[in-house]
């Protein structure tokens, strides 16, 4: 079967990812043993290459048992309660916060401060649960509001002052829709553009990419809050859209004479899983 085979350019981990990654592997090249509080990257088959070199992840109820241990923080970063935590359990930090993640993190603080005294109301835009959102939720001392679709605006009280922030990977487009949305609902909002501009610039791209392409071949972990935004980008511009999470899943009958594949991923997919996906796809037809 003649196919031809292309990976996208701008897919594979954001910079905040490749900090964190880096920063892993470096400490581990010194030491047998590294904590990560979460995992570092949603993406299964990444995480067992950084076990197999001594990797360990915990969850919040393990660090409370964890004392004079060092533990990274990866880049979605963590509310003030859990730097409180290693402080007092004598637990070394290795911050490997975004940059961008805790630049919001500042302002959301700073929002929320100035707000107290008149009743305002930060509202997040985000993943409901999601390590990046409990951060941004804890610098308001637990009480900002997360809304996690169109439909959640109404349970904004439209009295109060709203300042809206978005989760740094969220949708560009759906985040405009929830900004028109609060407005209309809302007597006074101040609305803050907090999308990360990789991930903005990434959507723009990836569409052009999706349809460019007969097929897409999506590489992601299923748990990637990122992934699912951006394979539903792919799928809404081209309907043969395929994701899987390594290489294993291809199915050969997916293909038709003369495609173009398209492989691409989520700001959780290492570039070699990119390519590993590409040689496979190439190895079967090509």
């Amino acid at each position: 079967m003649n196919l031809s085979v292309e990976i996208d350019p701008g897919s594979g981990f954001c910079n905040g990812v490749v900090r964190a990654v880096r920063q892993a592997e470096e400490y581990l090249s010194r030491e047998k043993r590294l904590y990560s509080l979460g995992a570092i990257v949603h993406n299964s088959l990444e995480l067992e290459r950084l076990k197999a070199k001594g990797l360990e992840i915990l969850e919040l109820e393990d660090v409370r048992r964890l004392h004079n241990e060092t533990l990274l923080i990866r880049a979605h970063g963590e509310p003030p309660a859990t730097y409180a935590l290693a402080e007092a359990n004598g637990i070394r930090i290795i911050d490997c916060t975004c940059p961008v993640v805790l630049q919001l993190q500042q302002k959301v603080k700073e929002v929320y401060q100035g707000m107290k005294d008149s009743a305002g109301q930060v509202v997040i835009f985000g993943k409901r649960g999601h390590a990046e959102v409990n951060g941004l939720v804890g610098q308001t001392e637990g009480t900002a509001l997360v809304i996690g679709s169109l439909e959640e605006v109404e349970r904004i009280d439209p009295a109060r002052l709203v300042a809206l922030f978005s989760q740094t990977t969220k949708d560009p487009d759906e985040y405009a829709q929830i900004c028109r949305a609060v407005e209309q609902r809302c007597n006074h909002t101040v609305v803050f553009d907090t999308i990360c501009r990789q991930v903005a610039s990434r959507h723009k791209s990836l569409v052009a990419f999706a349809r460019t392409h007969s097929i897409i071949l999506f590489v992601s972990g299923k748990e990637s809050s990122n992934g699912k935004v951006l394979f539903d980008l792919c799928l809404s511009e081209n309907p043969r859209s395929r994701w899987l999470e390594d290489a294993s899943q291809i199915d050969p009958s997916w293909f038709l004479e003369g495609d173009t594949v398209g492989v691409c991923g989520a700001t959780s997919t290492p570039k070699w899983q990119l390519e590993e996906t590409a040689a496979k796809v190439s190895s079967l037809f090509c």
